[in-house]
């Protein structure tokens, strides 16, 4: 019986079962790596996600961490673009069973490595669940050397976001001092509080003006958070509103690279190291196959939702 079927079946048992926890497969592996995995999410597209992605991934590889990037905009993958990449195959060619996870990596600056989405590909806006069965699948026979994995979700509350947000280990969530950024970011948090299960929270403000402004961010959306769904959120800071950020955009480099100095820069490694130092505060044991064990949690819970709340 191969990888999925063996998924399928276990899906359809925890259907029938009061017992889930001894239903869940649990693969064993043979690495002995701690890995973090971090999914950065947003409620609402335009607020700098992928650009803040990629720049951690870059200070992550600046503290010494080998890092690895998953575009999850399965649809409007953009990664590689934001890099000046050009890849040959992207998870299209992994969900049509043409490559495998392993052959679509390509390497970015600072040795980041990406698994780069498809782009304009309507069809995987909301894969289906053979589809994550497959995705599960290559994930368990990935073999690659990381420390942390970076998982650039598209935005909004599809069930593909809420998919890779479960998984993580940790989410992060991105908003501006813009009111519709805020609104969705709440949004966002309530769904996967209430419909998920999922209770801790990261929250950055991207392109504040001032600390004050990005701190008032944080309390408008905590303040909600704490007494509509009782969730706590950690506040990791803000990236500052800067004008070579666009630049380098333009230019199709990292501003971390491409102006290190710059106030964003320096903000983007300030936080690279506060995450670094959170994850380290939780951090379990085995290699990529944690994130397919996450999974596997999230598609069983899943298939029963009096389990989630």
């Amino acid at each position: 019986m191969d990888q999925a079927s063996s998924l399928r079946k276990i899906v359809s048992l925890s259907n029938q079962s009061p017992n889930y926890e001894k239903l869940r497969y649990v693969k064993s592996g043979q690495h002995n790596k701690n890995v973090r995995i971090f999914s950065v999410t947003s409620g609402k597209g335009g607020v700098g996600k992928t650009n803040i992605v990629t720049n951690l991934a870059y200070s992550f590889s600046l503290l010494g961490k080998k890092v690895m990037i998953l575009d999850a905009d399965l649809g409007l993958g953009n990664v590689d673009v934001l890099l000046g990449l050009n890849p040959k195959y992207n998870l299209l060619h992994v969900f049509m069973g043409l490559k495998s996870l392993e052959e679509i990596i390509v390497k970015g600056p600072g040795g980041i490595l990406i698994l780069p989405a498809a782009s304009g590909v309507e069809e995987l806006t909301n894969i289906t669940e053979n589809q994550k069965l497959h995705l599960l699948s290559e994930f368990e026979r990935l073999d690659v050397d990381i420390d942390l994995l970076l998982i650039d979700t598209s935005a909004g509350i599809s069930s593909n976001v809420m998919y890779f947000n479960t998984a993580s280990q940790h989410i992060m969530i991105i908003s501006t001092p813009e009111p519709t950024s805020i609104t969705d970011a709440y949004a966002l948090i309530k769904v996967l509080s209430l419909k998920y299960a999922e209770k801790k929270f990261n929250l950055l403000v991207n392109c504040a003006t001032s600390q004050n402004e990005a701190k008032a961010v944080y309390e408008t959306i905590s303040k909600a958070t704490e007494e509509f769904l009782h969730v706590s959120i950690n506040y990791l800071g803000f990236i500052p509103r800067d004008l070579n950020v666009s630049n380098a955009v333009k230019k199709q480099k990292l501003i971390t690279e491409f102006t290190p100095g710059s106030d964003a820069s320096i903000s983007l490694k300030c936080l690279a190291q506060k995450m670094d130092d959170i994850s380290e505060m939780c951090l379990p044991k085995g290699n990529i196959q944690i994130f397919w064990n996450r999974i596997v949690d999230g598609l069983l819970t899943n298939n029963n939702p009096q389990k989630r709340i």
